[in-house]
């Protein structure tokens, strides 16, 4: 967790000088790389117009924001006070994971890739939030509020489907 917040941190101080509409197209061969490019593309995001035609996403995004999903429907159950701490910081944890999956092998030209780290890095703040501190619901919210913005840009069929689990708890 101190990895992650370390990189972020980095991207920060790094991100902010560089510019959206500089930036090459790139693959997310890593996760360090990625993260260079995430305070930059988060501050761009608003800048980043609703395509007319939505962008196709790549099948690791379609499998990492799924799974980003359903722990964040999961953490209902948290909202609710039905969720023990452990279980709260599993799923804040799973969907750490499946942004960090997302960051390492998707393959975007450069409009998508700024939409999407616009989803992305505030869905990862928030559940590193959680992580930090279970007993706030908050983040749990802004998980969600982060995951809506997703097919405002991306056509994915079937992401109007409920979430479904595929877990073995």
């Amino acid at each position: 967790m101190k990895l992650v917040k370390s990189v972020l941190a980095l991207a920060c101080g790094l991100g902010l000088a560089v510019s959206v509409q500089a930036a090459p197209q790139h693959a997310h061969g890593d996760v360090a790389h990625a993260a260079e490019h995430d305070a930059a593309h988060n501050a761009a995001h608003n800048a980043v117009p609703v395509p007319a035609q939505r962008w196709t996403p790549d099948a690791p995004l379609r499998e990492g924001i799924r799974r980003a999903h359903v722990a964040v429907d999961q953490l209902s159950h948290h909202e609710k006070g039905h969720m023990s701490t452990s279980m709260t910081v599993d799923r804040a944890a799973e969907v750490e994971q499946a942004v960090m999956f997302m960051f390492a092998n998707c393959k975007l030209t450069t409009e998508p890739d700024a939409a999407l780290h616009g989803v992305l890095v505030p869905l990862l703040t928030a559940a590193q939030s959680l992580k930090a501190d279970p007993e706030n619901v908050k983040p749990v919210a802004e998980m969600r509020e982060a995951l809506s913005s997703y097919p405002r840009y991306f056509n994915d069929p079937g992401w109007d489907k409920p979430a479904v689990a595929d877990t073995q708890d």
